[in-house]
Order: structure tokens, then C-alpha cells, then sequence
């Protein structure tokens, strides 16, 4: 099977600095993109599960996207604060690729603003008509998304292994943590985990704080089930640890 992350026709890798492998960015970066990939698939069908008046069904979808939306937002506010300006004052020769990145951003920023009115309106009345809409705009975000999560690994992020060093990228990964209910964390850390291969689970699970790992155990693990049955009702619940 052919990995996501694989460049296309006509895209082009940034200029590669010379020096060693600072960190594991890459890595890390594929993971989480991974869940993005998968949150972003389900969310248009999410949306179309709910039949037209069900609030209930429709607050309970909308609430879980909007923490998808969340989480994306925080993830990229964290790259434009903590990743992207070093790598534009260490790897200038890679100024072209940055400003795409950049420019991906906004797009994804511009169509998150759009979605929130709209997914908020559906959360109170499930009418059809707004559904569609919503469907329709993760639909696009989709599209958006698909491209810069691919070519962000594939362009960028071997410049980002040389140029930060392994404590700064876990500063940008905890700029994220900071933002987010630990109880809300835990939960998803069951999505995430099922979204990548089984070494890459067990890789990612050596990472996190000890205390997330317990907690994780002793509750998260439920959470994580228990919510995807509600999701999915009727499908398999993937694999976690």
C-alpha cells in the first residue's frame, strides 16, 4: 500500500541544510497528521448521521468536531509560533516553502472561522438544510487539508529535523498540551493511538508523561471506546493500547 506521505508529481522537497538530525520531528508529525487525516474523513459523514431534527445526535457530533477544529487550530498556531520563525531564521534558502505552509494555514484558519457559525447553528436545531451545509464546508476543509498534511512531512519537515533541536520541538508539542483539558486529552489520545500503525503507537505512547500513560490506563482507554460507539454505532472499535 502506497504511504500517504509520499510526494506528487511536480512537488518539491526544501532545500535540505547540511549538519546532522537534530530531532524527530518527522516522526511525530506524521503521527499526529495521521489522526487529522482520519478526524477530517469522518467529519462530513459524522454530520449526515444525524437525521434532520435530531439536536441530540447533533450536539453531541458537533461537540466532538468542534474539538477536532480545536485541536487543528492549537496544532498550527503552535508551528507558527515555535516552528516556522526559527526555521526561516536558520534555513532561509527554504523561505518559498515556508510561505506556502504559511499560506495553507490561512486557508484552513479562514475555513475553521467559517465552520464554527455554522456548526454551532446545527448543534441547536439538526436541520437538514444546515447539515448539508456543514457537511459541505468540512468537505472543503478536507480538500485543503489533504494537501498540506501530505506536503508538510513530505517538503518541510526534514529541514525542521536539522534545524530544531529535539527539546524545542517537544516545546511546540507541549504548546498544544497547555491549551487542552487534560480529562479532554486523555480521551482522544485513544483516537490518535488508533489512527497509526501499531509501532508508531507503541513509539508515541513511550513519549507522553507518565502520568498521562496512568491515566490514560486507568480511564482514558473507557472514554475512548465509549465515544466511538457513540460515533460509530455498530463498527468495530479500532485497536488502541
Amino acid at each position: 500500500m502506497t504511504d500517504f506521505f509520499t510526494m506528487q508529481p511536480g512537488e518539491t522537497a526544501a532545500p535540505l541544510p547540511s549538519g546532522p538530525v537534530l530531532c524527530t520531528g518527522t516522526a511525530g508529525m506524521r503521527r499526529i497528521h495521521r489522526f487529522f487525516l482520519w478526524a477530517y474523513d469522518e467529519a462530513p459523514g459524522l454530520v449526515r448521521s444525524a437525521a434532520d431534527g435530531d439536536t441530540a445526535r447533533a450536539a453531541y457530533v458537533g461537540e466532538v468536531l468542534g474539538n477536532f477544529d480545536k485541536v487543528l487550530h492549537i496544532h498550527h498556531e503552535g508551528e507558527d509560533l515555535l516552528m516556522y520563525p526559527q526555521m526561516k531564521d536558520r534555513a532561509p534558502a527554504c523561505a518559498l516553502h515556508i510561505g506556502q505552509m504559511l499560506e495553507q494555514h490561512r486557508q484552513v484558519t479562514q475555513r475553521l472561522g467559517s465552520i464554527e457559525p455554522v456548526r454551532l447553528r446545527w448543534m441547536e436545531t439538526a436541520d437538514a438544510e444546515t447539515g448539508q451545509e456543514l457537511a459541505e464546508r468540512y468537505e472543503d476543509l478536507k480538500a485543503v487539508l489533504n494537501v498540506h498534511l501530505r506536503r508538510e512531512v513530505t517538503e518541510v519537515m526534514p529541514v525542521v529535523d536539522r534545524i530544531l533541536t529535539e527539546k524545542e520541538m517537544q516545546e511546540a508539542a507541549q504548546h498544544g498540551i497547555d491549551q487542552l483539558d487534560k480529562k479532554f486529552l486523555v480521551g482522544y489520545l485513544g483516537m490518535v493511538l488508533a489512527t497509526n500503525p501499531p509501532p508508531d503507537r507503541r513509539e508515541m505512547f513511550k513519549e507522553i508523561p507518565p502520568p498521562v500513560r496512568v491515566a490514560y490506563r486507568l480511564f482514558g482507554r473507557r472514554m475512548y471506546r465509549k465515544q466511538y460507539e457513540t460515533l460509530f454505532p455498530g463498527r468495530p472499535v479500532p485497536e488502541t493500547l
